[in-house]
């Protein structure tokens, strides 16, 4: 049995994608930064028939974040597919005639160098694998800036493309990575961005294996 791993595991989308994999066979790793978060989620899933621990993380930490996942996989063992979803802060989306150079710096860290380091720590373990999955899941302004919102629309922007290019890479590795886009909120009850809708898209691109991006619902809806 192998793992996926999810960073930003939360109570919404990130407990519908661990349901899904683990009612799907994988065993389930949450990296989080708030040890009762993770411990009560975990509590929840064990109690439904999944395998799932803990790890504690601030993605803006690179050393915690490769200590998180490195003990994950000695826990779980062998590291399949990678979630980066942690949910950007709000300080991260200040109008753009209003951001500094040292106010990208946060979204920075969160969402360019906390996926890089995540990737780099689990792609040893895929390749002795023979196979992966890399998923990255971003808000609508990975695709379509926002001026209100110039942080996270910046550090989308080159995660995007980091994933971009991870995606033609390693292809021929038998790794695959897919970008999903979900405009607007994760809103349960929702035709598109219902939890569990989501969590099936994503089990979906994991499962087939095709194109880089996808959307959860047209960024015009």
């Amino acid at each position: 049995m192998t793992t996926i791993v999810i960073v930003g595991a939360g109570h919404g989308l990130g407990a519908a994608v661990a349901r899904q994999f683990g009612h799907g066979g994988f065993d389930v790793a949450l990296i989080s930064r708030s040890r009762d978060r993770l411990d009560a989620l975990a509590a929840d899933l064990t109690a439904e028939g999944v395998t799932a621990r803990g790890f504690t993380a601030d993605v803006r930490d690179p050393a915690a974040l490769e200590a998180a996942l490195d003990a994950a996989t000695a826990t779980l063992g062998p590291i399949e597919v990678l979630q980066y979803s942690p949910v950007p802060q709000r300080e991260f989306m200040r109008p753009v005639l209003e951001t500094a150079p040292a106010d990208l710096a946060g979204p920075i860290a969160f969402s360019l160098y906390g996926p890089v380091t995540a990737v780099r720590q689990v792609l040893p373990g895929m390749r002795l694998l023979g196979r992966g999955t890399l998923l990255f899941v971003n808000g609508g302004t990975a695709v379509r800036p926002h001026p209100e919102r110039a942080g996270t629309s910046i550090a989308f922007a080159a995660e995007s493309a980091y994933a971009r290019m991870l995606h033609d890479t390693l292809a021929a590795d038998g790794i695959h990575t897919g970008q999903l886009i979900i405009p607007g909120a994760i809103t349960p009850g929702d035709p598109h961005t219902d939890p569990a809708v989501l969590a099936r898209t994503l089990w979906d691109m994991h499962s087939e294996r095709t194109g880089f991006r996808h959307y959860a619902r047209d960024l015009d809806a």
